[in-house]
């Protein structure tokens, strides 16, 4: 069960116009979710994609603080990528060897792959918190709702997340 209860219709909202090209409008949405929901048990969001014929992510528009660039795919978001479905991490100890540490402060974290409108994945939108438990299945629907809504991502297979 998430720790907090966060509200997005007001992300909906203030992303509904959102325009320009793909990257323009995950700078955008990153700065709204940011905004939004600092005060809400979010200590960071981020974009990664996957590199073209390598086995590694490059961080894409971000908020607030650096992240690590390019990471391997044996961590969540190559899970998250690997897997095409959501994971919501409810302590990051428990992926051991497979937690990647940008900011030794996270504990938890929620990922939403990102596809393109020929069904490939091509990235993740990741979500870290400094407290554990901080998301729940509510807060995958809803990021997927705004990636498809604003166009970042095209619908895919609504697979339920894997808990970890």
């Amino acid at each position: 069960m998430a720790s907090f209860e966060r509200q997005y219709e007001p992300v909906a909202l203030a992303l509904n116009h959102v325009s320009g090209d793909r990257r323009r409008r995950m700078h955008d949405a990153a700065d709204v979710f940011w905004r939004f929901f600092k005060d809400f048990g979010v200590s960071w969001v981020g974009f990664y994609t996957k590199v073209e014929d390598q086995d590694e992510m490059v961080l894409g528009p971000s908020r607030d603080s650096p992240a690590c660039s390019p990471i391997a795919m044996h961590g969540a978001c190559g899970m998250c990528y690997l897997r095409r479905r959501p994971i919501i991490v409810t302590d990051v100890h428990n992926l051991g060897e497979h937690y990647i540490a940008c900011d030794p402060r996270d504990r938890s974290e929620v990922l939403v792959p990102l596809f393109g409108d020929d069904g490939k994945c091509f990235g993740v939108l990741d979500v870290d918190s400094h407290q554990r438990n901080a998301f729940g299945e509510i807060d995958v629907i809803e990021t997927r709702r705004i990636m498809e809504s604003t166009g970042i991502s095209w619908s895919a297979p609504h697979l339920p997340p894997l808990v970890l």
